[in-house]
């Protein structure tokens, strides 16, 4: 299978924090971060392999910082690491006050997607070649997260299902 460079499926997104978006503080809702992120996860996921994805798992949602009504929000992905099938997004996510041009680190995530064929079957996908020392870091480091990720599912395989919810 052929390779490819971060850059060719790195995604940004922007948008306006509004009032419906944002809870009681006047902060945005952290689900709605969580749905931008795992949207220009799959953006970029798909733009590297060209194929179908589904989310594995959201390793982490950090929330640094709050992002405040009448700001932007701004995202940043790209895929850090794959495997045979399976590929690593990282996701940055600032805020910029829109009046003062601050800009500031407010979250960040990893998330695991699969590409999958017409049948829903997992499909191999092409590898990924880091270039920035950004880039390099998140590469080197992701075999150690997939191996946490791995052990976390081994873990929780173990129990069964509870059936009595009551």
């Amino acid at each position: 299978m052929n390779t490819k460079t971060v850059s060719e499926s790195r995604t940004y997104m922007t948008d306006l924090v509004l009032p419906p978006d944002a809870n009681f503080y006047g902060n945005i809702f952290g689900g709605l971060v969580m749905s931008y992120v795992d949207k220009i996860a799959s953006i970029t996921s798909m733009r590297h392999c060209r194929k179908p994805v589904v989310t594995a798992s959201t390793d982490s949602v950090d929330f640094l910082a709050p992002i405040k009504v009448g700001d932007a929000i701004q995202l940043e992905a790209f895929v850090t690491w794959t495997h045979h099938t399976s590929m690593e997004i990282y996701v940055k996510i600032m805020s910029e006050n829109l009046l003062t041009g601050e800009k500031r680190l407010t979250g960040t995530s990893y998330l695991t997607f699969v590409a999958i064929d017409e049948n829903g079957k997992p499909v191999e996908v092409p590898a990924i070649i880091p270039e920035s020392d950004e880039e390099i870091w998140h590469y080197q480091t992701a075999s150690a997260r997939r191996e946490q990720r791995l052990q976390r599912k081994a873990e929780r395989l173990k129990f069964p299902a509870v059936s009595d919810m009551g």
